[in-house]
């Protein structure tokens, strides 16, 4: 009897990188591989929601109990320096087993993977969870720092394109603060070179951005590169992948609210899992909700709002003034959410994962980009494939009413869910098993994996 290809997948320990890998490896179980799931210290996931896969830590090095004072790039690469041994011992302890791993299926920032997999002779494959955009946008960073071309960090609103990129400002590049730059470059080009991976899985589809993936196959890799998305989509027909993978506790008290709401009247509002708000924006948000007169779910995460406990810090009069038109959640089911007939539009910080869950169904979106690749989406979004506005700089109440009508109620958001169905009409397609582009990029990824050779 042969035996059973053992993976081995490392997440990056953020929301938005643990949910699209652990749907990723729930497909690749349904697929015929044992998976074994890598994980750090830092935002430990529970083993008990996901008994189909077995569990190693990894030793991160961080402190238990804090590294909010830490910015995301010294994170990142105290990660990338202290794991690598801890992944060297459980390798050694899987090759003992008779499943030994052939491969390490790894997320792009956990880039010290590839280092492992060569010292163990096994293969690895880097899982891109951004969009395709976004690598160009990170390598052009690198290329016009290097030509002395790049504007002053704190001058990176201009409006002008930048050359190299159609559709980009340099006020959207995904830029770091001035104080973490160079370790900004570190990690990109620790990410982006690829020595020893044998494949490039990436969350996007070949459809949805053929000019950026066909540039990067031509100039930046030279590996097989599997355009497979949305990946929460194909999950979703495993009974598996229905547990919560969510560091935060889902409220499903709004779904049976939206049940009692017009289809497409409401507007939902989530910002993600790191975005941090003032109390001045927050206001300005509520009272701008308000006077829109459109129904509203709105996840105010815990710790999301500078100097307050979120919900707890409405302006006085907000509640009384909005009745039952809003219900206010710290952390909502955002798939079951964006698929419910009711809800009409999204205002979102335009992460990946985000972006493909609204796609996928068809809302049109609200745009407000905080950091990181968020401006890059949010750009696609509303300039290429049409289906959001952007609402940027500066929070006040009355454009915030005004940008809700646009997308809700007004021509420009009619034409915008037209825009939205067709995509989604497109993603579906994608999904078709026997014809389908990501189904049938998905079966050739399986097919090169199966042919790892077992040790």
């Amino acid at each position: 009897m042969e035996k059973r290809r053992r993976l081995v997948v490392v997440p990056c320990p953020y929301q938005g990188h643990i949910n699209p890998m652990l749907q990723l490896a729930n497909i690749l179980r349904r697929n015929g591989f044992a998976i074994t799931i890598a994980h750090t210290f830092f935002n430990s996931l529970r083993p008990c929601r996901h008994p189909e896969f077995s569990f190693v830590r990894l030793r991160d090095g961080l402190p238990l109990n804090d590294v909010s004072s830490w910015d995301l790039a010294s994170v990142l690469l105290a990660i990338n320096q202290n794991c690598g041994a801890s992944l060297e011992e459980e390798m050694a302890a899987l090759g003992d087993r008779s499943d030994a791993a052939v491969c390490i299926i790894h997320d792009e920032l956990m880039y010290f993977c590839q280092a492992v997999a060569t010292r163990f002779g096994v293969r690895s494959v880097v899982f891109r969870t951004t969009s395709a955009a976004t690598c160009l946008t990170r390598c052009a960073i690198l290329q016009l720092h290097h030509q002395a071309r790049l504007p002053p960090l704190d001058q990176g609103s201009s409006e002008d394109e930048v050359p190299e990129l159609p559709h980009i400002r340099f006020r959207d590049l995904p830029l770091p603060a001035a104080s973490d730059f160079f370790k900004f470059t570190q990690i990109i080009l620790n990410m982006y070179t690829i020595t020893t991976a044998s494949a490039v899985i990436w969350n996007t589809m070949s459809w949805l951005e053929p000019n950026e993936l066909t540039q990067i196959q031509t100039k930046l890799c030279k590996i097989p590169i599997f355009p497979i998305a949305p990946i929460h989509k194909i999950a979703s027909s495993s009974t598996s992948a229905s547990a919560s993978s969510s560091l935060l506790q889902e409220d499903p008290i709004c779904l049976p609210w939206l049940d009692k709401q017009p289809p497409k009247s409401v507007i939902y509002v989530s910002l993600g899992s790191l975005a941090m708000l003032t109390q001045q924006e927050l206001e300005e948000m509520a009272w701008g909700l308000a006077e829109s007169g459109q129904p509203f779910l709105w996840v105010i995460r815990p710790g999301s709002v500078r100097g307050s406990d979120g919900i707890g810090c409405m302006p006085k009069g907000f509640q009384e003034k909005v009745g039952d038109i809003g219900c206010i959640v710290e952390w909502a089911p955002q798939k079951e959410v964006l698929a419910h007939k009711a809800v009409g539009g999204f205002w979102s910080h335009c992460g990946w994962n985000s972006t493909l869950e609204s796609l996928s169904e068809g809302v049109p979106m609200l745009c407000r980009p905080y950091s990181g690749d968020q401006k890059v989406n949010a750009r696609y979004i509303s300039c290429v494939w049409k289906v959001g506005l952007t609402l940027e700089d500066w929070l006040e109440r009355k454009e915030v009413e005004r940008v809700i009508r646009r997308v809700m109620v007004e021509e420009d958001g009619r034409e915008m869910r037209e825009r939205g169905m067709d995509v989604k009409g497109r993603i579906e397609d994608s999904l078709r098993e026997l014809d389908g582009s990501s189904s049938c990029n998905l079966k050739q990824l399986v097919d090169l994996i199966m042919s790892f050779s077992l040790t």
